[in-house]
């Protein structure tokens, strides 16, 4: 039998500097904090990921990237726990060697999926114990899936045909920069098969930077979501770099599941989507018959004041969107706002179902007893958000 190895990292918070949210001076940050990390630590909090267990808990992650991470070797991933749904969290775990990595429940287990740095492996770890220990990803059969240069965010997983699809993106393009080197393929395993197995897990093509997209001014897509159709054709939503227009598009690219195929059609795909230039999470309601997600829509007032600014710093609210097509989206709400664009920004937002409600975590770059946030950018916060009887919005 094969014999799997857990490990467990004794806590680093109080080394770090990062703090839990029972120590952190936060009255005005809304939400409530999960963790704080001042910008003089040279650590920043990204990649927030949420998920609900079986048994109710929350759990949630974030990693740490920055001047005095080491995001580029062996970055720090940190899981929390809630067992009073959200209104207090506790760390119980941090990862070494895990980043931009998403937790997930798959068949009543546990996992955690994403990088093991900035744009390194693609691995899988699972845990036994609700996210106390997490096994150890060093060869294909254990949860190293894919070896070389790859980026993704905390993105939904979503079941179609049989399978297990999530997006991904490959950062060995030609043209070494950030966006350009990206290029978009999903992953997909049999909904039975063994998720720790590399040999398990498919891939499609990848679709490459183009730089004739968007008459030249296509600077790149990232983070997809892997989405299934209202008539039950399978997509990858991506954000899409272009910084030449404040008018935020998505692209979507087409998967023929059969024949494990990308495709896309630059005159029909771009599609507006409020808060397209930065990171979105998709996921369908069958109650609404409605696709959901939170962005960072730009107000009108804000692109009057930001003319001319790179669309993807503009960072500072948050809106609840839905659609029924996945090309047209409709904004039901502004959720979090601050008027300051510099060194504020609620992003990066993953959400979930909770029943009426609507759960989010956010890397929030907000005020505190240090100076605040180094900028929009480069968040100090990781905050818990709870949006009641959200679809009645």
């Amino acid at each position: 039998m094969k014999r799997t190895a857990y490990f467990f990292v004794l806590s680093l918070l109080f080394l770090s500097g990062v703090t839990s949210a029972q120590t952190s001076d936060s009255v005005q940050v809304p939400g409530i904090v999960v963790a704080h990390s001042p910008a003089s630590s040279g650590l920043y909090v990204g990649s927030p990921s949420l998920c609900i267990l079986p048994n109710g808990e929350y759990l949630a992650s974030h990693d740490l990237f920055g001047p005095k991470s080491e995001e580029f070797d062996r970055p720090v991933s940190r899981i929390y726990r809630s067992r009073d749904q959200g209104k207090t969290w506790t760390p119980i775990a941090d990862i070494v060697g895990q980043f931009w990595s998403k937790l997930f429940v798959h068949r009543d287990k546990l996992y955690f999926l994403g990088t093991d740095k900035h744009h390194g492996n693609v691995i899988i770890r699972n845990s036994p114990d609700n996210g106390i220990t997490w096994s150890n990803p060093t060869n294909p059969q254990d949860g190293l899936l894919l070896t070389g240069e790859y980026h993704c965010a905390p993105m939904p997983l979503v079941e179609h045909k049989g399978r297990l699809w999530r997006a991904m993106e490959d950062a060995m393009g030609p043209v070494k920069q950030w966006g350009k080197r990206y290029g978009a393929f999903l992953m997909s395993i049999p909904i039975y098969a063994d998720l720790m197995d590399a040999r398990n897990w498919s891939r499609t093509n990848v679709m490459r930077y183009d730089s004739t997209y968007l008459n030249g001014h296509f600077g790149g897509w990232l983070e997809g979501n892997a989405v299934v159709t209202p008539d039950g054709r399978l997509l990858d939503i991506l954000r899409v770099d272009d910084k030449s227009t404040m008018n935020e598009r998505a692209a979507l690219v087409n998967i023929n599941a059969t024949e494990n195929k990308a495709s896309f059609n630059s005159d029909m795909d771009f599609v507006p989507f409020p808060g397209g230039s930065k990171k979105f999470a998709i996921r369908y309601d069958p109650e609404t018959q409605l696709y959901w997600t939170l962005s960072n829509i730009i107000s009108d007032e804000a692109q009057i004041q930001n003319r001319g600014k790179n669309p993807a710093s503009i960072r500072n609210t948050q809106a609840l969107c839905s659609s029924r097509d996945l090309r047209h989206w409709d904004i039901r709400q502004v959720i979090l706002t601050h008027p300051d664009v510099a060194k504020h920004g609620f992003q990066y937002v993953d959400w979930q179902f909770d029943g009426k409600d609507m759960i989010f975590l956010s890397r929030t770059a907000f005020d505190d007893n240090d100076g605040g946030a180094h900028n929009n950018h480069d968040a100090n916060y990781l905050t818990f958000h709870r949006i009641k009887n959200f679809r009645k919005l």
